[in-house]
């Protein structure tokens, strides 16, 4: 770990957050130089920190080997100019073993994942998250999405019983919800934006105090990503404007189109760019013929912006 616990929350709670895809070569094996190729590329940026090995970086489909090799390859690439944060979850046990991986590789933190599959009570959540909370030493931030919603008064009591949570990322777009939890549990956490394509939700997260959030087209149209976030934090409303309408809508369309097409539309974009990180595993699939042609209009038009 190379940063403290109020380092990681000031590069968390404001600024442009990116989350890497994972590159896999034609076998569909992890490929160490070319994520350490993209690493370089990403910390190039004007970004706060990197989040590996998170949703757009299938966690999901990544071994607890492969995993650790990723975190690994990220803490040595980034070399301490940024936190980086890694992932863990699926159940307590398998939590537990992703925390300390990426524990032992240097993380600076984890985002913690729902668990799998099964329909989940407020209080087994709370249990779910603090044992694994418990288990490390690290900076956790609780990714609140899928089966793993908690509720304000959940938050609170997870944040009472784990000093080393430290934030809490919304998954889920549901902004009354949020907004309870950010005016139940105040300055305890910091809160990130972490919808798919979240900067569609960018400025209903801004009206409530969320500063930022994850950025997945940060992936394929950097430049772009980074002018949104400027444009958003200095209040340039037309250029927000602008960027949504030619960009962003057009996108989500595009992606709503099947699902998983959140991560697969990313992983094609770093082609078109000519920085492929390979095909997504299954389950996901690729885009067809005709989308990768749609995707690669709204690439140049990003350029244009």
């Amino acid at each position: 770990m190379n940063f403290s616990r109020d380092a990681v929350i000031q590069a968390v709670g404001d600024g442009l957050l990116s989350f890497p895809v994972t590159d896999f070569d034609e076998q569909g094996r992890f490929d160490r130089d070319s994520y350490r190729q993209r690493l370089e590329w990403f910390v190039s940026h004007e970004v706060s920190a990197v989040f590996v090995a998170g949703g757009t970086g299938e966690f999901f489909n990544l071994t607890l080997d492969e995993f650790r090799a990723v975190v690994t390859v990220a803490v040595e690439t980034v070399g301490g100019k940024l936190p980086v944060i890694a992932s863990a979850g699926l159940s307590v046990g398998a939590g537990k073993a992703y925390a300390r991986a990426a524990e032992e590789a240097g993380a600076d933190g984890i985002l913690l994942m729902p668990p799998y599959l099964t329909e989940c009570p407020q209080d087994g959540l709370v249990e779910y998250a603090r044992n694994i909370c418990d288990s490390t030493s690290i900076n956790v931030i609780y990714y609140n999405r899928g089966n793993g919603v908690l509720e304000a008064e959940a938050v609170q009591q997870l944040a009472d019983a784990c000093p080393n949570l430290v934030g809490l990322k919304d998954g889920k777009g549901d902004m009354q919800l949020l907004n309870q939890i950010v005016k139940t549990v105040g300055d305890r956490l910091v809160y990130v934006g972490g919808v798919p394509t979240a900067e569609i939700f960018a400025e209903a997260y801004l009206s409530i105090g969320v500063n930022t959030y994850s950025s997945a087209v940060f992936n394929f149209v950097p430049e772009l990503a980074v002018t949104f976030y400027r444009a958003l934090r200095q209040g340039d409303s037309a250029t927000v404007k602008r960027i949504t309408n030619d960009f962003f809508i057009p996108f989500i369309n595009l992606r709503d189109r099947r699902k998983g097409y959140a991560v697969s539309l990313i992983k094609e974009g770093a082609t078109i760019i000519g920085r492929s990180a390979g095909s997504v595993r299954a389950p996901l699939v690729m885009p067809n013929e005709d989308e990768c042609k749609q995707l690669e209009n709204l690439v140049r038009i990003a350029r244009q912006l």
